[in-house]
């Protein structure tokens, strides 16, 4: 290999970019001495645009599709370099790949949260983060005003930027949207593309970006407004409230019934003291319009005592007679009484006593003797 040969091998022939990052916006070709080989092969791939800058000013541009580099497909370059006839010689230039396919996975969020007046609940401090896509719109803008001499330019470069617009214009599209905070949520659709399109208009003409999809995920307020919310919706499916009044007093009678010793009075006291909280609530109506509390009268309970080392233990009632009787602290011979006894009598001659202790029935007598 003669020397013009071995020189000739340091010129590049084939420029290509084969792209398997995911967040790149644009890429320098490296080469030796910026010489490019006349008749090399360009190779754009789709997705992709390739900038030809020669000392500092934007030349050609090529769209995907494989192209020979000479001077009839270089008619800026060749002008700059002053040539009349097709050239023989290598040339220098700079090539930048410029991503145009969109990149993804990209993410945004309110690093403060963004105050919004609700008419309901007052101020309120909201917090939002979404996801946004990002392609390059206008290559020679992107190169002119971010990339420079950058020999690579990631989409995270810009990012701090752009998530600077989005907070920023999020904040102002949510203060004059008067949207009240519980219906935020069935209009993410709506605000998402308000933002975008607000957002659009401050990175389209001056960086030459362009945000295809951006989206609200998730608009979340705090634990305290949450918890507000909650109660509110919990008064609200009472819905009528005389249905819920007829509703509790029905639960209550059969819990009373199960512990006649005094739990169906307290029962009447406590619906007559929900009766009375619900007449104060919003819908309840007026005290004089409401129906008079419902009446229940006392029960007339049997309460019992049993000796235990010759000491009265009690009063228990009748509910309470076999939780005793589990226990061992009443068997067939304790001594028992109530009111309306004469004097204290054996658990097993008592009929009450009796069913709490399991005894069955007396054996039946049989026949007279003839």
């Amino acid at each position: 290999m003669n020397f013009v040969q071995k020189l000739r091998g340091e010129f590049v022939d084939i420029i290509e970019w084969v792209d398997d990052s995911r967040h790149t916006l644009v890429w320098r070709f490296p080469r030796f001495h910026n010489q490019i080989k006349n008749g090399a092969q360009l190779i754009v791939r789709p997705g992709q645009t390739a900038v030809f800058v020669h000392e500092g000013k934007v030349a050609d541009r090529f769209e995907p599709g494989t192209h020979v580099l000479k001077t009839s497909n270089l008619p800026i370059l060749s002008t700059l370099k002053g040539w009349k006839h097709e050239f023989d010689s290598p040339f220098k230039a700079e090539v930048y790949f410029v991503t145009t396919r969109q990149i993804t996975e990209l993410k945004w969020g309110t690093p403060n949260p963004v105050i919004l007046r609700d008419p309901d609940f007052g101020p309120v401090r909201l917090r939002a983060f979404g996801a946004y896509a990002l392609r390059a719109k206008d290559p020679v803008a992107l190169l002119n005003e971010l990339v420079g001499t950058d020999s690579e330019f990631d989409a995270e470069e810009i990012g701090i930027l752009l998530r600077s617009m989005i907070n920023s214009t999020f904040a102002d599209l949510i203060a004059a949207s008067g949207i009240c905070v519980v219906d935020l949520a069935s209009n993410y659709g709506d605000l998402s593309r308000q933002l975008r399109e607000q957002v659009l208009e401050k990175v389209d003409d001056e960086y030459g970006l362009e945000i295809p999809q951006l989206f609200i995920v998730n608009i979340s307020v705090p634990e305290e407004l949450e918890a507000a919310i909650d109660s509110r919706s919990s008064i609200g499916m009472i819905g009528d409230l005389d249905a819920y009044r007829s509703y509790q007093l029905g639960r209550s009678i059969p819990v009373a019934a199960e512990n006649p010793a005094g739990a169906l009075g307290a029962a009447g006291v406590g619906i007559g003291m929900g009766m009375a909280y619900a007449q104060g609530l919003p819908g309840g109506g007026a005290p004089a319009q409401a129906p008079p509390a419902a009446h229940v009268p006392p029960a007339i309970a049997t309460t019992w005592y049993y000796a235990e080392g010759n000491k009265p233990v009690g009063p228990f009632g009748e509910g309470e007679i076999a939780q005793l009787v589990a226990a061992g602290r009443i068997s067939v011979s304790t001594l028992v009484w109530s009111y309306g006894m004469d004097d204290w009598t054996a658990a097993s001659l008592v009929p009450v006593m009796n069913r709490a202790l399991g005894n069955g029935p007396p054996p039946i007598p049989g026949p007279p003797d003839a």
